[in-house]
């Protein structure tokens, strides 16, 4: 069984290098652009069967254009949604003390945002019931990037500093043998 995991299209704010968490916006055009190539990547891979996406447009516009290449339903799953990243939503990728925020893996984002422990527990309960639901099938996770971060640390061991350089391109496309 193969679990490919894909970040979703370009959007406007990955374009200015702002933080977009639970910010529900669509594809930019360059996005669109990236959700039609990686459709033909997935058509080129051939043995994809099932794809689950974030409820977030940006992952079900891309979610879109790969089922619609493969003539597949798109199931949505809201535990594959963004991370909540509380009151740094929309700032600067470099505002002063978010690093150390994601950093600080059991305390949770200031005004209401999630901690790493709780993105951790729905990205790694989604491979769970994959594997449990899913064991013939070829799945395509359509997610974001701090959820794809997680989903590389079910698979590979990940120190901090590893955790916190991880970076996943939009519309790049990783498979992990589970």
């Amino acid at each position: 069984m193969k679990l490919y995991v894909t970040r979703h299209g370009e959007t406007e704010w990955n374009a200015l290098d702002q933080i977009c968490g639970i910010t529900d916006i669509a594809l930019a055009p360059a996005g669109i652009a990236q959700a039609q190539q990686l459709a033909e990547e997935c058509a080129k891979a051939g043995d994809i069967q099932r794809i689950i996406a974030s409820p977030m447009k940006r992952a079900q516009m891309t979610a879109g254009f790969v089922a619609e290449r493969l003539s597949l339903p798109v199931q949505t799953d809201e535990r594959l949604r963004e991370w909540d990243y509380g009151s740094f939503e929309g700032k600067p990728r470099l505002t002063e003390g978010f690093s150390d925020a994601k950093a600080a893996w059991g305390c949770k984002m200031p005004d209401g945002g999630e901690s790493v422990f709780q993105i951790v527990q729905r990205a790694y309960n989604v491979i769970d019931d994959v594997k449990r639901l899913y064991p013939d099938e070829n799945v395509l996770l359509v997610c974001h990037g701090g959820i794809c971060r997680v989903i590389d640390s079910y698979f590979y061991d990940m120190t901090t500093e590893r955790f916190m350089g991880f970076f996943m391109g939009n519309c790049e496309l990783r498979v992990y043998e589970l």
